[in-house]
């Protein structure tokens, strides 16, 4: 429904994560919290096994969801929280519920180190199928890693908050997307970092001898054109101090490193209706697995 925030809950360390976030998006923005639990059918012959009888069918569809309602409500007071019990294939099924909502939130798993996250297939499935902004969020995030420290040094909700970081392409730049991550940096009173990643053409990156005057123009270039995109922007919002970050080499990297000190990271999903079903770019596919701050992947044409 409108004016709602959709959160998909199994149970796991990562959806909980994911609906205490999506409960502290739904104060922020004064929405309410729909919790959706989709219960898979599995084969006959396992639904006839003792393991998997009526009492653990209604553990999950019943007991988790409503749990976790309770506990939602009593942190947040002031969130209206429905719960809402369904039946399928859950990366269809959220995407799906989620049509009519603001947000559509889901859960990764941390790996540690280097290993980066691991966004489940329903995850990704939802996330490519969704036609609404979709959040991954990590297991483990708590609302003190999306905020600065305090003056004495100490993590604290009651700090300002950390950078929204949206990745942008100046090639294909999509206002539903800027407007997202502009919206995203008001509402948390903090900045916006745009980050831009570029590679020379092939007709100058091949076979040419080094050249830092060229390379030192390419730069120039890149940066005036990022600074004319975001100049209507900076007007629109005037009270979102932009920071503008262009620079040469690989855009996933670069939005990766940035979200270590942001507390929203912000990329695009182009909607593509082919034969061959949706599709996550690249670089929103590596900001998905590997980022450590929450992720918004916003669809656009």
């Amino acid at each position: 429904m409108p004016g709602t925030i959709t959160i998909g809950l199994d149970g796991s360390p990562e959806s909980r994560a994911a609906a205490e976030w999506a409960a502290r998006e739904a104060e922020l923005r004064g929405l309410a919290l729909k919790i959706v639990h989709v219960w898979e059918p599995v084969p006959e012959p396992m639904a006839q096994a003792p393991l998997v009888g009526a009492e653990t069918q209604q553990h999950w569809t019943e007991r988790i969801p409503r749990e976790a309602a309770d506990e939602l409500r009593r942190r947040h007071p002031g969130v209206e929280v429905t719960v809402e019990q369904l039946s399928g294939a859950p990366g269809d099924v959220l995407a799906e519920a989620a049509k009519d909502a603001e947000l559509l939130v889901l859960g990764s798993r941390g790996l540690g180190g280097i290993g980066g996250f691991l966004v489940g297939s329903v995850s990704l499935s939802a996330v490519a199928h969704t036609g609404r902004p979709a959040v991954l969020v990590r297991a483990g995030e708590q609302a003190v890693d999306e905020h600065e420290t305090d003056p004495a040094g100490v993590s604290s909700a009651t700090a300002p908050f950390r950078p929204v970081v949206l990745g942008l392409d100046t090639d294909h730049p999509d206002d539903t997307l800027i407007e997202f991550a502009f919206e995203a940096a008001q509402l948390r009173a903090t900045s916006l970092r745009v980050v831009h990643g570029w590679f020379p053409p092939p007709y100058f990156a091949y076979g040419m001898p080094v050249n830092p005057p060229l390379h030192e123009a390419l730069c120039l270039s890149e940066q005036e054109a990022l600074a004319e995109l975001l100049r209507p922007w900076r007007r629109k919002y005037p009270d979102v101090e932009v920071g503008e970050e262009s620079n040469y080499g690989s855009a996933a990297v670069l939005l990766v490193d940035a979200a270590q000190t942001a507390s929203l990271v912000v990329v695009g999903r182009r909607i593509r209706r082919n034969p061959l079903g949706a599709h996550i770019g690249h670089v929103t596919h590596a900001v998905l697995h590997h980022a450590t701050a929450p992720v918004a992947v916003v669809p656009h044409g």
